[in-house]
């Protein structure tokens, strides 16, 4: 089985900056492996190791993200490929899917594409749905497992009131939540692979993709406006009694908070009072 791990760098959640265009500023800054990528690739190597096959990593990212992929060859990785050039800068999700989409083609295609459900730095959850419907095939997103049974995956998928079994053929884009699998550690054998590994480097002309499709050119988004919420700015107010509470709760707690009162949780109003002598 071929699997395609994409995995993206972000900047330390503390060390985050932006540049004049409102991009995020990532040369010279501390990065680390997106967490849910790192979940992305857990599975993708116990994929691996329980049905074989080859895991290649992929991400598109200045210069300095080869030593992340490094670090992926370390935990286990076959081969990693790093989408690298000026004209990828200012990629939005959309740019960013279609030049991953272009770089999996160049690689001659795979049975199963793995990432992150989102990037801590943009949190949109897009490319891997994106990155599904331009190679025109499924997709499930916010996944917590996955498993290979008689030649079909069986997707262990997290919905907002609980968890469901998809199942279906391969080819297949999954999309993983970041708490879902920990990344295994690197041993002496991958240290020495990754000391020993060659990055391999493409840019759009190596994949086939016109440089009008790529970075800031290629992306209909644009950021207006950025701003910050001032440090202790939130307006506050203390409440005294259950009426000061019902009056800012809202109309849809109101039957939860009647129902509290007839249980007896809640006093009423005044029940706690003392009479003045």
């Amino acid at each position: 089985m071929r699997i395609l791990v994409c995995v993206k760098q972000v900047p330390d959640a503390a060390e985050v900056r932006l540049n004049e265009d409102f991009t995020i500023q990532r040369e010279g800054a501390a990065h680390r492996m997106n967490p849910a990528d790192e979940s992305a690739l857990e599975l993708g190597l116990s994929l691996r190791d329980t049905h074989g096959g080859r895991v290649t990593v992929l991400t598109m990212g200045p210069a300095q993200a080869a030593g992340m992929l490094r670090e992926t060859i370390s935990r286990g990785a076959d081969s990693a490929l790093l989408l690298n050039s000026p004209a990828f800068a200012g990629s939005d999700t959309l740019a960013t899917a279609r030049a991953l989409k272009a770089a999996a083609e160049t690689l001659g295609g795979f049975d199963l594409i793995l990432c992150g459900r989102r990037a801590s730095d943009g949190e949109t959850g897009q490319v891997g749905p994106m990155l599904a419907s331009m190679l025109n095939i499924a997709c499930v997103s916010n996944a917590l497992d996955m498993q290979m049974a008689d030649g079909s995956a069986e997707v262990t998928q997290l919905l907002e009131n609980g968890v469901q079994i998809w199942r279906g053929d391969l080819p297949l884009v999954v999309t993983l939540c970041e708490w879902s699998h920990r990344l295994r550690l690197p041993g002496l054998a991958g240290l020495s692979a990754a000391a020993r590994a060659e990055i391999q480097t493409m840019g759009p002309e190596e994949i086939g993709l016109p440089r009008e499709k790529c970075g800031a050119q290629g992306s209909p988004t644009r950021v207006i406006h950025v701003s910050a919420r001032p440090v202790g700015a939130r307006p506050c107010r203390q409440l005294k009694t259950v009426e000061e509470l019902l009056e800012v709760m809202p109309s849809r707690l109101w039957s939860c908070v009647l129902r509290i009162r007839r249980r007896n949780w809640l006093p009423r109003p005044g029940a706690c009072r003392r009479k003045r002598a």
